[in-house]
C-alpha cells in the first residue's frame, strides 16, 4: 500500500514533463490511473464484508517515536477510497476535454494527481502523524488547484483563503493528536480504540475534542468557517466537481466519523456536532436558493450537505450513522453530476447566470436528462438514491432516545426546512437552465464532446441503480461503513419501501414544498446584492478585520523589536535574559556565597580591574569611533591577562589572537561605516547603564553561587584521560573542538563563512553602487 501511494506522487510529478499539444487529446488516457486504482480497491469489498475485520498494512517509519506509515482498510476508508478513485476517474476523463486548450494542462493534472494521492493517504492512514501529513498535503495541493487560474486575482485570493482557514485548522488538529499521544502513549489509531475511556476520563479531553473540531470544521466548511468554500468556486469546474463532492470537503467528515467511536462521550461530543451541523445545514440551504450563479448555488448546497453529515454523526445512533454513510455516497453522485453539468453549460454558453439560462434541453438533451436525474435525487424523489437517503435521515431524528418529544419535533423541523431549500436549489441547477424558451443567443451552441457528458451519464446510471436496488449499495459497502463507525454489527438495512408512515409523509412534503419554493423564488441579481451587503457582518469580514489588526500589531511589533539597530537587538536580548534568568535564580535558589574559598585581592588584579573599568568608561563616553575600538582592545587584552594570572595561557593566547584580529578588522572597515550617530541621549544612557549593571550583578551572583556547590569533574576527567588515547591530541581544548565537538565546530565555521560572504557582498554592492552614481 505504501508503494502504491508513493507511486501516485511519482506519477503526479512525472506528468509535469508531458508537453501539452494543441488539443491535448492524449491526456484522456491519464484517467486509467484513477480507474485502475478504483478496480484495485473494488477487490477489497468481498474481503471486508466476509472477514468482518480490518486489513492493516504495516510500514515502520520512526519506530522510536511511535510514528509509522501504517495503512488500514475498513468499510469507512474503503468507501472514501472508492469515491476518490471512482469519481476521480470520471473527473480525469471530463477534464481532458474541459481543459484541453489550457496551456498548463500538464500542471493541472500534476496537481490533481498529487491531491488524489494525498486524499488516499489521509483516509487510509492508521497513524495520527501520517494522517496529519496527508491532511496538510490536501490543503497545499488544493491551494494550487483552487488558484490554478493565476491571472485571476479572485482565484488567487480564494486559494489563499482556503489555505489559511484549513491550515489554521490543521494546526489545532496536530495539537489534538499530540495531546492524544501524551495521554495514551501511542499514535496508532487502531490502538486508540482501546484507549477510548482513558481519553474521555482525562482532564484534557475537552481541549482535545475542541482542537479536533476546529480541524474538521475548517476543512469541511462548517459555520462559521464556511465562507472559504464559495470562494473556492473560482477554480476550474473539474476542480470544484472533485474537491467539493467527494474529496477535500469530506475529509473533515471522515475525521469525525473515524474518531466518533474513540472520542464520543454521548453528550458534549454529540451536542457540539448537532448544534454546529444543524446551524450549518440550515444556513447553507437557505442561502443556496438566493444565488444566480450555478456554482454559487452548488457551493452553498454543498455547505448544507456537509452540515447534514455532521448533524447525523452528532446524533450518533445506528440509523443516524447509516444515514450519514448513505448520504456520503448519495451526495457524491448527484453533486459531482451537478458540477460537471454546470461546467458543460458554462463551456457551451459561456455563462452560469440562472437569470438568462433556459431551454437548453433542445441543444443539450443528454445533459438535460442527467440534470433532471441529479435534481430528482437531490429532492429525494422515489426510485432515486436520494429518496433512500432522505427517508433514513428523517428516521434518524425520531430514533434518538435522549431527546424529549418536543426536541424531536424541532430536529425534524430543521431537517425538513433544510431539505425543502436543498430541493429548490437542486431544481434551480437541474431544471431551470434546461426548460422554458431557448434564448436566441443560444441557438447556435454546439453539442458537447462525449468526454464531457459520458461521466455524468455514468453517475446518473448509478443514482438510478442504487435507488431502485438499494441492497446493492447496502450489502456492497454501506453496511461495512456503518459498522466501522458504530463499532458493532448493525441491524438496519436499506430498503426501497418502508411502508405508509410519518417518514414517507415528510418525504412527500419535502418534494411538494421544494417545488413550491422553486416556483416562488426567482433568481435575481438584486436579491444577491442584498445578501452580499450583509457580508460586512459575516464571519469572513470579521475574520478579515481580525487579520488586519493582527497584521498591524505585527508591523508595530516588528518596527519596535527589529528596527535595524544592533544596539537595540543586544538590549532586548540582555533584558530578556535578565528577566528569565533572574526570575529563575531568585525564585528557586537560596542565595549562599562561600567567601572562605576566595583568594586575597592582589595588586596586579586591582591594576587589571582599573584598566577594564577605565576602558569601559572611555568606550561609553567617547565621540570617536577609533578611540572606542582601541579601548575595546584594551578590555580584550586585560581579559587575556586575567587568563594568564589564573593559569590558562592557552585561553589567553586564543583570546589575544581573536581580540587582535577583531581590532584590526574594525580599523580596516572603519572608513566604510557611516558617520558616528549621536543616538544616545541622557535618558538612553541611564537606561543602558541600569541594564548593564543589572546584567553584571546577575552574572556575578550566579558565579559566586556556583562556587558554593561542589564541582562535578567527571566530564573534565574523561576528556583529560581520553584526549590523547582516543584523539591523539595533547591539547584537550583543541581535541574537544575538533573531535568531540567536530560537527558543532564545522557548523560554526560554515555560519561564520556565510556571514563573511554576506558582509563582503554588502560592501561590494555598496562600492559598485557608488561607482555607478559617480
Amino acid at each position: 500500500m505504501l508503494l502504491l501511494i508513493i507511486s501516485i506522487f511519482i506519477i503526479g510529478f512525472a506528468i509535469l514533463f508531458l508537453r501539452p499539444t494543441k488539443d491535448s487529446k492524449y491526456f484522456k488516457f491519464l484517467s486509467i490511473l484513477p480507474f485502475g486504482l478504483f478496480l484495485y480497491f473494488l477487490q477489497f469489498i468481498p474481503e471486508i464484508q466476509s472477514a468482518k475485520k480490518n486489513l492493516i498494512f504495516e510500514n515502520q517509519w520512526i519506530p522510536s517515536l511511535g510514528i509509522s506509515l501504517d495503512f488500514k482498510i475498513d468499510g469507512l476508508s474503503l468507501l472514501f477510497s472508492l469515491l476518490i478513485t471512482g469519481v476521480g476517474a470520471l473527473i480525469y476523463f471530463y477534464a481532458s476535454s474541459y481543459m484541453s486548450r489550457d496551456p498548463y494542462i500538464n500542471r493541472f493534472y500534476c496537481y490533481l494527481t498529487i491531491f488524489m494521492g494525498a486524499m488516499l493517504g489521509l483516509v487510509l492512514s492508521d497513524n495520527l502523524i501520517s494522517l496529519f501529513m496527508f491532511w496538510e498535503l490536501t490543503s497545499i495541493s488544493s491551494f494550487f488547484l483552487i488558484g490554478f487560474n493565476t491571472n485571476n486575482e479572485d482565484s488567487r485570493k480564494s486559494a489563499l483563503w482556503a489555505l489559511s482557514v484549513t491550515g489554521l485548522g490543521g494546526f489545532f488538529l496536530l495539537a489534538s493528536f499530540v495531546m492524544m499521544n501524551s495521554i495514551t502513549g501511542t499514535f496508532s489509531i487502531q490502538e486508540l480504540f482501546s484507549q477510548s475511556e482513558v481519553l474521555q476520563s482525562n482532564y484534557q479531553y475537552y481541549v482535545i475534542i475542541a482542537f479536533l473540531f476546529l480541524g474538521a470544521f475548517t476543512k469541511s466548511a462548517q459555520f462559521p468557517f464556511h465562507f472559504w468554500l464559495p470562494g473556492a468556486m473560482k477554480a476550474p469546474t473539474p476542480v470544484s466537481a472533485y474537491l467539493h463532492s467527494a474529496t477535500m470537503v469530506k475529509a473533515g467528515i471522515y475525521l469525525l466519523a473515524r474518531f466518533t467511536p474513540i472520542l464520543s462521550d454521548g453528550e458534549v461530543w454529540n451536542m457540539v456536532l448537532m448544534c454546529v451541523g444543524g446551524t450549518t445545514m440550515v444556513v447553507g440551504a437557505f442561502l443556496s436558493v438566493f444565488k444566480v450563479d450555478m456554482k454559487s448555488v452548488l457551493a452553498y448546497s454543498t455547505i448544507s450537505a456537509l452540515g447534514i453529515l455532521v448533524f447525523l454523526i452528532g446524533i450518533g445512533t445506528e440509523i443516524a450513522l447509516l444515514a450519514a454513510s448513505t448520504f456520503i455516497l448519495v451526495h457524491a453522485l448527484y453533486k459531482a453530476s451537478f458540477f460537471m453539468i454546470t461546467g458543460i453549460v458554462d463551456h457551451e454558453t459561456h455563462t452560469r447566470d440562472l437569470t438568462v439560462l433556459s431551454g437548453l434541453k433542445k441543444k443539450l438533451p443528454i445533459v438535460a436528462i442527467c440534470a433532471v436525474i441529479a435534481a430528482l435525487s437531490s429532492a429525494g424523489v422515489p426510485l432515486t438514491f436520494g429518496f433512500i437517503s432522505k427517508e433514513i435521515i428523517y428516521g434518524s431524528t425520531f430514533d434518538f432516545d435522549f431527546w424529549t418529544y418536543n426536541s424531536v419535533l424541532i430536529l425534524t423541523a430543521l431537517v425538513l426546512i433544510t431539505n425543502v431549500f436543498l430541493t429548490s436549489a437542486g431544481l434551480l441547477v437541474g431544471i431551470r437552465p434546461f426548460f422554458g424558451k431557448l434564448p436566441e443567443k443560444f441557438e447556435n451552441i454546439h453539442k458537447p464532446d462525449y468526454k464531457l457528458w459520458l461521466p455524468i451519464v455514468i453517475l446518473s446510471v448509478f443514482t438510478l441503480l442504487f435507488g431502485a436496488f438499494p441492497f446493492i449499495a447496502d450489502q456492497g459497502i454501506i453496511s461495512a461503513v456503518t459498522t466501522s463507525i458504530y463499532r458493532s454489527q448493525i441491524t438496519q438495512e436499506l430498503h426501497l419501501w418502508h411502508g405508509w408512515n410519518t417518514i414517507l409523509l415528510l418525504s412527500g412534503a419535502t418534494i411538494v414544498l421544494g417545488f413550491i419554493l422553486y416556483f416562488i423564488i426567482k433568481p435575481s441579481h438584486k436579491t444577491v446584492e442584498k445578501f452580499d451587503s450583509l457580508n460586512r457582518i459575516g464571519p469572513q469580514n470579521i475574520i478579515s478585520v481580525i487579520a488586519e489588526n493582527i497584521k498591524l500589531f505585527a508591523f508595530k511589533y516588528t518596527r519596535f523589536f527589529h528596527n535595524g539597530y544592533l544596539r537595540s537587538y543586544i538590549l532586548f536580548i540582555i533584558v530578556f535574559i535578565i528577566g528569565i534568568v533572574g526570575y529563575k535564580f531568585f525564585n528557586d535558589v537560596t542565595l549562599k556565597i562561600n567567601t572562605n574559598d576566595l583568594s586575597p585581592f592582589r595588586i596586579y588584579e586591582f591594576v587589571i580591574f582599573v584598566l577594564i573599568i577605565s576602558a569601559i568608561i572611555v568606550i561609553t563616553f567617547t565621540q570617536s569611533r577609533l578611540t572606542a575600538i582601541v579601548s575595546l582592545g584594551v578590555v580584550g587584552l586585560s581579559i587575556c591577562l586575567i587568563f594568564v594570572v589564573y593559569g590558562a595561557p592557552d585561553l589567553a593566547m586564543t583570546q589575544f589572537a581573536i581580540d587582535t584580529l577583531t581590532v584590526v578588522l574594525f580599523v580596516l572597515v572603519l572608513f566604510k561605516l557611516p558617520s558616528f550617530l549621536k543616538f544616545s541621549n541622557t535618558k538612553n544612557k541611564i537606561r543602558d547603564g541600569i541594564v548593564s549593571i543589572s546584567f553584571g550583578i546577575l552574572i556575578a551572583l550566579i558565579t559566586l553561587q556556583a562556587l558554593f556547590y561542589p564541582s562535578n569533574k567527571e566530564v573534565s576527567k574523561f576528556y583529560a584521560e581520553n584526549a590523547y588515547l582516543l584523539a591523539k591530541g595533547k591539547n584537550v581544548v583543541n581535541v574537544i573542538l575538533v573531535d568531540y565537538r567536530g560537527i558543532d565546530t564545522m557548523i560554526e565555521t560554515v555560519v561564520l563563512s556565510i556571514a563573511a560572504v554576506g558582509v563582503l557582498s554588502i560592501l561590494k554592492y555598496k562600492s559598485e553602487d557608488e561607482e555607478t552614481r559617480e
